[in-house]
């Protein structure tokens, strides 16, 4: 159960604790941070308040923590994250109860997440050993004008603290998908959590504490973005920022200063689809990409671009799939489940009823009650509707119909986001031409847009992003390169 058994440590009273050094502490600030459970619109949990003062103390102490783990052997940093993996999996249902409560993710795919995290870490300190444990070896005679009198050897050495920032919809697994490849760099790590999934962040930073990190080397910090988030990501201790979120990123990126920075921001992902497509084909994979988890995803369809002739047939397929959908709360593992706020909501409907008042194609009435909002596809969708280009981050779906491919690309590459897109055809050659053309991070042809598996290279162009994610990016960015030239007095070659 959530808070309890070997969670019990975490929870004061009804306040969870923040974790440094190694503790589970209380805030001096005596405040606290409520986080709204989306189905019942009533406080669920409650995280401490933490100053800007025991922010710096954090840093001050991973600063130290990491100079010693950069010491650690890079196997025994790799049985570490093992041991953690393994915890983090042993304890799937505590943190899936989280996830249920705090975000409203459908229960199956609450553990699903946790699980996934699990291997996410293991993968990593797998691949961490194998990349990090190889370096190059350079000679000075293979550029013009050079005799073999110096020899380079590059490795890859870690860039410090780093400062890992996950959004509310994956709290779990875009957490670890930043901590994993941090510490197996030798980096130290200050998590920052969403309000929404802190707790389910904390359960889950518990699990890395069992597994017996040194102290000081992880830190989780709750509070309140007003008043700690600009003095985090602004810190002169932060060595590199890893940030999955909306456009607070483009914020962050401008005052973060010469630091490296990791960002995903978000998405307004296009479906194309052409006359030879197959509809059934179709028609499913936008019920997964633009309906699973209420389309809270960055790589959910957020447009359908469909070529007229195949539009009513594609339209008349969806709606149909759209009627089985099975609405309600995430305990009962419904398809379609509350979104995660009020404000969330509030902006959806606004979508909606822009929308409506411009004169889009209702497939289903409009329903929502409290967070709870209905599916709803959104046929003869035109340019001058918010809802085609703005981010729903919800369960409604807008479809435009289009007189040729080349009209599809130039809405897609129209949108300042690029994060990904999708294409349908049986023609390889058009899918090839058309996915050149999107002006996207990754382009998926004959499936929905999709982060993963977690070892695929994941990354947004334009707004949608900085830098690359997946695994071995991940490791690589939180590195830098280090040379030692070695000079010998006179050229040297081996004869063999």
């Amino acid at each position: 159960m959530v808070g309890t058994g070997v969670f019990a440590e975490i929870l004061d009273g009804e306040v969870y604790k923040y974790y440094s050094d190694g503790e589970w502490k209380k805030s001096s600030s005596n405040k606290s941070v409520a986080i709204i459970n989306p189905t019942t619109r009533k406080t669920q949990y409650k995280v401490q308040a933490c100053s800007q003062e025991e922010v710096n103390k954090v840093m001050e102490i991973a600063k130290v923590a990491q100079k010693s783990w950069a010491k650690t052997p890079l196997w025994k940093r790799a049985e570490l994250l093992h041991k953690a993996a393994a915890i983090l999996k042993e304890h799937k249902a505590p943190i899936a109860e989280c996830l249920v409560k705090e975000i409203a993710k459908p229960a199956k795919d609450a553990v699903t997440e946790v699980v996934r995290s699990g291997d996410l870490v293991s993968y990593c300190a797998e691949e961490g050993v194998r990349i990090l444990g190889e370096g190059k070896f350079l000679v000075s005679d293979s550029f013009p004008g050079n005799e073999r009198t110096k020899y380079c050897l590059t490795s890859k050495i870690p860039l410090g603290v780093v400062l890992a920032i996950p959004p509310f919809n994956y709290p779990v697994n875009l957490a670890v998908s930043k901590i994993a490849p941090a510490l197996i760099a030798g980096n130290s790590l200050v998590l920052k959590p969403p309000t929404q999934g802190a707790v389910s962040c904390l359960h889950m930073v518990h699990c890395f504490h069992l597994a017996g990190f040194p102290k000081g080397l992880i830190s989780c910090v709750t509070g309140k973005g007003s008043e700690i988030g600009d003095f985090l990501t602004m810190h002169p201790g932060v060595n590199c920022i890893s940030f999955t979120g909306g456009d607070t990123g483009i914020s962050i990126s401008k005052k973060a200063g010469m630091i490296p920075l990791q960002m995903e921001l978000g998405g307004k992902d296009a479906c194309i689809v052409l006359e030879d497509a197959d509809l059934d084909l179709v028609a499913a994979n936008i019920i997964k990409g633009g309906f699973s988890y209420s389309g809270q995803r960055c790589t959910a369809v957020k447009v359908v671009l469909v070529i007229e002739s195949v539009a009513d047939a594609l339209v008349e397929k969806v709606k149909a799939r759209v009627a089985k959908l099975s609405v309600g709360p995430p305990e009962d593992d419904s398809d379609i489940t509350p979104v995660v706020s009020e404000s969330s909501a509030n902006f959806i409907e606004g979508l909606v009823l822009d929308a409506k008042e411009k004169g889009a194609t209702f497939c289903q009435p409009y329903k929502r009650e409290g967070n709870l909002i209905w599916p709803l596809l959104l046929d003869n969708v035109r340019p001058d509707m918010r809802i085609a280009w703005e981010e729903p981050f919800g369960p409604v779906l807008p479809v435009i119909r289009i007189s040729s491919v080349e009209e599809g690309i130039h809405h897609c590459n129209a949108s300042n986001f690029g994060l990904q897109g999708c294409v349908f055809t049986r023609d390889i050659n058009k899918a090839i031409l058309i996915g050149d053309a999107m002006e996207t991070g990754t382009v998926q042809i004959n499936s929905a847009p999709a982060r993963g598996p977690d070892h695929f290279p994941f990354q947004g162009i334009k707004d949608s992003g900085i830098g690359s994610q997946g695994i071995t990016n991940s490791i690589n960015m939180m590195t830098k390169v280090k040379s030692t030239v070695i000079n010998l007095p006179t050229p040297s070659y081996a004869m063999g």
